[in-house]
């Protein structure tokens, strides 16, 4: 018995040293401010710059424009698409989602909507800036702005504490595990420019609509540089993405799809709802179908990847009439028959979508980790992880690369 319990002491013991050097290493960021009047006084053009981390893009006539996210947006000269050329870069601090109109550019900064007149793309100005467009970009990992501050970025510092330490409570900033399997998600004349399907601005005749996490809010462009509120509506919740179509707007989120009518463009009114599992979604549309794409990722609590067909013939009785099993997708884009999907890590893949309920593969182009795209007269602009990629599509059963614009290493 005296073994017994002299065993069970050591191995107490030794636990309880096991206890107190076991460790765990935290990385702990703590946010930058800045005074607005600082951050407005950087908006503007520069010369070109390398592309690094490219996200939302718009197309304007011969003019692609490029989110640099949390930076700014790049002006590519697409005259030629087999060769186009970088001619300026946008300094828009905080920047993720843009559209154009004309010779106006808007695009979030932070928590505003700026204005920029473009009318000289090489020299861009400063317009007019409409706060709190954006109110939920006040709030990261906990910490607040005012209204004189951004949170401009984070410093960042590794500490190790021990394993029964307790995270959530370690003082002076947020914490989070090295090495945790969180990672970061992709956290685009008078005639309106063409958005890639990741979108969370939309034009329509003289109206810009934008959505956040809950909302969706109309501003009247009767003067394009000087736009106005005219609604802030319940949008519903985990809004995503914003697609106009046929005087709609599909608005894709973590919850399903809303279409909202636009018969009063000032205020516009929800009319339908299709439901699916919780995913990360984009939406686009036709005629008669609605396109999803769906895919699990860490602030999407799914294991969906997959395309959905949803029939809209009917707006008061839409049904999901066919699924398809893909790899991880992002954004997608339409051009007569023929359907594009970022499928992620898998590439870019064309498909065959004449009859929505026997969509077959054309074309698979694998080795780049693709996110959003746009179809437009032939030419297929794909944003990958490594670059802006140009494919002409004009044989519907061939992609034939153009042009590709690297990412800066």
């Amino acid at each position: 018995m005296k073994k017994i319990i002299s065993g069970l002491c050591i191995l107490l013991s030794f636990q309880a040293c096991m206890k107190d050097t076991m460790t765990r290493t935290y990385t702990i960021y703590k946010p930058i401010y800045k005074e607005k009047s600082e951050v407005y006084a950087t908006v503007g053009s520069s010369a070109s710059r390398a592309i690094e981390s490219p996200g939302k893009i718009v197309l304007s006539g011969t003019y692609i424009f490029l989110n640099e996210i949390q930076k700014g947006v790049h002006i590519i000269d697409n005259s030629n698409p087999a060769h186009p050329v970088q001619k300026a870069f946008i300094n828009i601090p905080g920047n993720i989602d843009i559209a154009v109109q004309g010779n106006v550019l808007y695009a979030d900064l932070y928590t505003e909507l700026a204005v920029l007149d473009i009318s000289d793309p090489l020299h861009a100005r400063l317009v007019k800036i409409i706060p709190n467009v954006f109110p939920e970009q006040s709030f990261a990992n906990g910490f607040a702005t005012d209204s004189l501050h951004f949170i401009a970025g984070w410093t960042k510092k590794d500490t190790t504490v021990s394993i029964h330490s307790d995270p959530i409570s370690y003082p002076g900033g947020v914490v989070f595990l090295i090495n945790s399997a969180n990672q970061s998600v992709l956290v685009p004349g008078t005639k309106s420019a063409i958005s890639g399907s990741m979108a969370r601005f939309a034009l329509i005749g003289q109206y810009l609509y934008t959505v956040d996490n809950h909302s969706l809010r109309s501003f009247s462009l009767s003067n394009p540089l000087q736009p106005q509120e005219a609604a802030n509506i319940s949008a519903g919740w985990d809004i995503e993405t914003i697609y106009p179509f046929n005087n709609k707007l599909f608005l894709g989120s973590k919850e399903g799809m809303f279409v909202f009518d636009l018969s009063n463009p000032a205020k516009p009114a929800r009319q339908t709802q299709f439901t699916h599992g919780r995913a990360c979604d984009p939406v686009i549309a036709d005629d008669n179908y609605a396109y999803i794409t769906l895919r699990n990722g860490t602030t999407c609590g799914a294991t969906l990847n997959e395309l959905e067909v949803v029939d809209i013939s009917n707006l008061s009785a839409t049904n999901l009439v066919k699924t398809y099993s893909l790899t991880n997708p992002y954004g997608l884009a339409k051009d007569n028959n023929l359907l594009f999907i970022c499928d992620g890590t898998e590439g870019i893949k064309m498909f065959n979508a004449a009859d929505p309920l026997n969509i077959t593969l054309k074309k698979h182009i694998g080795g780049l980790e693709t996110y959003d795209a746009i179809a437009w007269n032939k030419n297929l602009i794909v944003v990958a992880k490594d670059g802006l990629y140009q494919f002409d599509y004009s044989n519907p059963g061939d992609l034939l690369l153009k042009s590709k614009l690297a990412i800066n290493h």
